[in-house]
C-alpha cells in the first residue's frame, strides 16, 4: 500500500488522525509546562488541493469535504472544533483551499512555551517542510527515518510530550516495525503519549500488532477505528485506526461522541463502523 501523504491528504484517515491529535493536543494544554511533538513520518506540512496529487485522487472530498459540509451537532462540535478550527483558519478565505497535515495542525495548536520535533525521509517532501518551517525557532525539521527518529528523540528534554506515527505503509511489515519501534521508544520513555495511526485491511495483523504491545508490558492502550465500509486487503482503504498509549483520560468519551456521527456522514455502503475499545487498561 502506497500512503504518500500528498496523495490522500484530508481523507478518511486524516479525518480520524487529525480529529484524535487536535483533541491530545488540547488536552495536553491543561497543563502550563511546556511539551515537545515528535511527528516521525511528517509529510510536507500543508496540502494546496491546487497540488496534481490531490486532484488526481480527490480523496479529500470525501473526507474533509464532507465533513465541512455538513453542521456539527453540539456535542460533536465541541469534540472536532480543535482541528476544524485550524482547518478553517488555515482557509481565511472561508474556501477550502489547503488541508493542514498534521505538522501544520500541530503548530497551529502550539503554545509559546513549546516546541515540535518533524522528521521526514522522502527528499522533495523534507525540502518542501524545511522551507515551511524555515526561522520557525519553536519547530526543528530533520531528514531522517522515522524509525530511527523513535530512537533517538525520546524521552525528550521537556519530559511531556507526544510522539504522532504515521507509517507509508508501504512495506509488508509495517505493523512489526511498529510494534517493534514503540516498544524500545516507551521502554526508554514510558510516560509518554503515543498516537499510532494505519490502515484498516488487515483485522488480523490490527490484532497481532495490539497481542505484541501487551505481551511487552504496556498499559492502558486505547483503539479508535473509523470505516465508511468494508474493505479487505485487496481493496482500496476504506476506513482506518489508531492505537494510543497513555491517552487522555477524556478521549475515549469524546470520540464515542464524535465517530459513530463521523461514520453516518462518512458512510459509503455497508460495514460502516466506528468503535473505541480499550485494549489494555491502565
Amino acid at each position: 500500500m502506497n500512503y504518500r501523504h500528498a496523495y490522500h491528504a484530508g481523507n478518511i484517515g486524516d479525518v480520524l488522525k487529525h480529529a484524535v491529535l487536535a483533541s491530545c493536543l488540547v488536552y495536553m494544554q491543561r497543563k502550563a509546562a511546556p511539551f515537545r511533538i515528535l511527528d516521525t513520518h511528517a509529510g510536507i506540512g500543508n496540502y494546496p488541493l491546487s497540488l496534481e496529487e490531490m486532484q488526481k485522487t480527490g480523496e479529500w472530498e470525501r473526507g474533509i469535504g464532507r465533513v465541512l459540509a455538513e453542521a456539527c451537532p453540539e456535542p460533536v462540535a465541541r469534540v472536532l472544533s480543535p482541528w476544524l478550527d485550524a482547518v478553517k483558519a488555515a482557509n481565511p478565505s472561508g474556501t477550502l483551499d489547503v488541508y493542514p497535515g498534521s505538522p501544520a495542525l500541530t503548530r497551529a495548536l502550539l503554545r509559546p512555551q513549546d516546541r515540535m520535533t518533524l522528521t521526514e525521509l522522502h527528499p522533495a517532501d523534507y525540502e518542501t517542510l524545511s522551507q515551511r518551517f524555515a526561522g520557525d525557532h519553536q519547530v526543528k525539521v530533520i531528514h531522517l527515518d522515522g524509525w530511527l527518529a523513535l530512537g533517538s528523540f525520546v524521552p525528550p528534554k521537556e519530559k511531556r510530550g507526544l510522539v504522532l506515527i504515521d507509517p507509508a505503509f508501504e512495506v509488508t511489515d509495517e505493523f512489526e516495525r511498529m510494534a517493534d519501534g514503540l516498544i524500545k521508544a516507551w521502554k526508554r520513555w514510558p510516560g509518554g503519549m503515543y498516537l499510532l495511526w494505519y490502515p484498516m485491511k488487515d483485522w488480523r495483523a490490527v490484532k497481532q500488532f495490539h497481542t505484541a504491545l501487551e505481551d511487552a508490558g504496556l498499559r492502558d492502550i486505547l483503539a479508535l477505528e473509523l470505516s465508511i465500509g468494508r474493505s479487505d486487503p485487496d481493496s482500496p482503504m476504506r476506513g482506518s485506526g489508531m492505537t494510543l498509549v497513555n491517552p487522555p483520560f477524556t478521549l475515549a468519551e469524546d470520540m464515542r461522541i464524535a465517530l459513530p456521527w463521523l461514520r453516518d456522514i462518512l458512510a459509503e455502503g455497508p460495514g460502516a463502523a466506528a468503535h473505541v475499545h480499550q485494549v489494555v487498561p491502565e
